[in-house]
């Protein structure tokens, strides 16, 4: 085993572990949670350990990283999530390797990723990134749609040619009132989550949590959680 593949094995042992004792903590299976591995900055290299470790979800958060990675990838079974925010001149190439966006924050978004994915002839799946910050006027820079816009946004989502309405996704605010309070907001999140379930029930999807606060998505609720520098470490970056 090379130094890096024992690394990662490590760091997905440590991992491992934690969302065992959580799901044990909140009376939870484990296979309701789901570990995305956010491989953004790292190379390709890393990616294929990783799979070769188990792993079959990866996040990215910026195209031109991500594209590459993708194809060199290609030959691997992997679910691809894009985290980050997209603009709409990047949705035709998400949508080539992209299996699910995390991110949909917006109206004019939902077209772009809808023509793009009807043309490549694909079925994407699709989160709406709530910004729990919007709530107290103090947007952070993360984007989203404040949560009194969940359902309209949900509902042009599931209307779209070659869209999937998954769920909904959230990054723990650095401003308003759940600023530092991690539970609080996923706690908020599934609330949401519910009343979006009324009137789409396969919408089931929440993911939340990363490495410092996984912990409190899963006592949540949390489906899925979004964790790089616990497997990865932190190490010079690409680029």
């Amino acid at each position: 085993m090379t130094d890096r593949k024992a690394e990662l094995a490590a760091n997905l042992a440590q991992v491992e572990e934690r969302i065992v004792s959580a799901c044990a903590a909140a009376g939870r299976k484990r296979e309701e949670v789901t570990l995305v591995v956010v491989t953004k900055t790292y190379p390709a290299s890393d990616v294929r350990i990783l799979h070769q470790l188990g792993v079959r979800h990866v996040a990215e958060n910026r195209d031109q990283d991500a594209a590459p990675k993708a194809t060199a990838c290609a030959d691997l079974s992997l679910t691809w999530h894009f985290v980050g925010q997209l603009q709409t001149n990047k949705v035709r190439s998400v949508t080539s390797y992209a299996d699910v966006v995390q991110s949909v924050d917006r109206a004019k978004l939902v077209t772009a990723l809808s023509a793009a994915a009807v043309r490549g002839d694909r079925e994407l799946g699709c989160l709406i990134q709530v910004a729990l910050d919007a709530e107290s006027g103090e947007r952070g820079e993360r984007g989203g749609v404040a949560p009194d816009g969940v359902e309209e946004l949900a509902a042009a989502v599931d209307a779209a040619p070659g869209l999937r309405l998954d769920g909904l996704m959230t990054v723990a605010p650095l401003a308003g009132e759940y600023a530092g309070r991690q539970r609080a907001a996923f706690d908020r999140l599934m609330e949401i989550s519910s009343r979006l379930r009324a009137g789409h029930p396969a919408a089931n999807m929440v993911s939340a949590g990363m490495s410092g606060d996984l912990e409190d998505a899963v006592a949540a609720g949390a489906t899925h959680v979004r964790v790089g520098t616990a497997v990865l470490g932190v190490r010079p970056r690409l680029g």
